[in-house]
């Protein structure tokens, strides 16, 4: 096993992708608001390196309101046919504005649209009000390119802490934790 915890990210993340069936890229985000009201939904990651891990969202949402009362959380990737599962504690900071355009940019058309289309997270009276609004951007944007919402974006969660867990018989399994220290990575393992 690499002792380098973006390689071994990349190692399980790779086999996932190759044979998990639905959304391996499927990670849990939690975060708290500034009372320290927790919440969790599911986002899916869209790219990752040295600097940490990256997801697009509209910055008007709820999630985005807890992210700047709070700017730290933890993510949770769980592959059950692989029996493993990563969690990755930190803060989070705003992707680059070139991050986000070029992502945005690899969209479907309709995703794109919808971006402008939704008030994530917000009240909506009927499904209809929502399509009416998909329509009036569909038409909006007829016959051009759509360009990215200026409140749609990516997050980069920097990791501190690191943990990988491979499930073993009668749980008995195996945790390994990466811990960020001022010159690199702490390694160490967890009782199950």
């Amino acid at each position: 096993m690499s002792t380098d915890p973006f390689a071994l990210f990349h190692d399980w993340y790779t086999e996932a992708r190759t044979t998990e069936l639905n959304d391996s890229n499927a990670v849990a985000l939690a975060t708290a608001d500034a009372e320290g009201h927790p919440s969790v939904r599911m986002v899916l990651l869209k790219g990752y390196d040295e600097r940490g891990f990256v997801f697009y969202t509209n910055r008007e949402s709820r999630k985005a309101g807890d992210l700047a009362a709070n700017p730290h959380v933890a993510l949770l990737f769980h592959w059950k046919s692989l029996r493993r599962q990563i969690r990755i504690e930190g803060p989070v900071s705003f992707a680059s504005d070139a991050e986000s355009d070029a992502y945005f940019a690899s969209r479907s058309r309709d995703s794109q649209l919808g971006a402008w289309a939704s008030d994530q997270s917000r009240p909506l009276d009927a499904r209809a009000t929502f399509e009416a609004r998909f329509a009036e951007v569909q038409a909006r944007f007829e016959g051009q390119p759509v360009p990215r919402p200026p409140h749609w974006g990516g997050y980069r969660v920097t990791p501190e802490r690191i943990e990988f867990w491979l499930d073993r018989e009668h749980r008995l399994h195996e945790r390994r934790v990466f811990t960020r220290t001022h010159d690199g990575w702490a390694e160490g393992m967890l009782f199950p």
